[in-house]
């Protein structure tokens, strides 16, 4: 998984994932929006998950709901300094993987509040699955567990850098 990549490689990889991540998580927010009626949940796996149409105007479990604005913009920057500064240096497989299902997770939220009601910047990100005790989420918000999941694996055990080579000074030496 932390085989190198030359730079057109590593964006390639980065692209498809983002570009499928959206997609997924743009076209399951359609299908919540047709076929769901808010407070008004279908059971898939009784006592577990349920699909529930909740239009969110703030953070994870709700959290900010006055600073959807501030999402948006906060969300914007990170786009931008993603692209800008970490996918240029990006040539391991492994962070290509984590910065393009990252990039879709905070894209497909973003557009939500770009696009959707009650108007730029404030609208309202589209969540529709529901585990039980736990918040409603959607395909964007499980794009960035994973990503965030991926990061603490890298960090603790694996530690790839971006360009491939490993960040623990013992792990190179044991290499020479």
């Amino acid at each position: 998984m932390s085989g190198r990549l030359s730079g057109r490689a590593s964006v390639a990889l980065i692209s498809t994932l983002f570009v499928v991540g959206i997609a997924l998580d743009q076209v399951t927010k359609a299908i919540a929006l047709a076929k769901l009626t808010p407070g008004h949940p279908v059971d898939v796996v009784p006592q577990v998950l349920q699909l529930d149409l909740v239009r969110n105007p703030g953070a994870a479990f709700s959290t900010g709901t006055g600073f959807t604005v501030g999402f948006s913009i906060l969300a914007a920057c990170v786009l931008g300094a993603v692209i800008v500064w970490v996918v240029p240096k990006v040539r391991s497989r492994w962070w290509a993987i984590i910065v393009g299902l990252g990039l879709a997770g905070v894209g497909g939220n973003f557009i939500d509040r770009v696009f959707r009601a009650p108007g730029p910047f404030r609208g309202h990100v589209i969540d529709f699955f529901s585990l039980r005790h736990f918040a409603v989420f959607n395909v964007a918000d499980i794009l960035l567990t994973a990503t965030a999941m991926l990061i603490i694996i890298d960090v603790v055990f694996l530690r790839i850098g971006l360009d491939g080579a490993p960040t623990d000074p013992k792990a190179s030496e044991d290499t020479r």
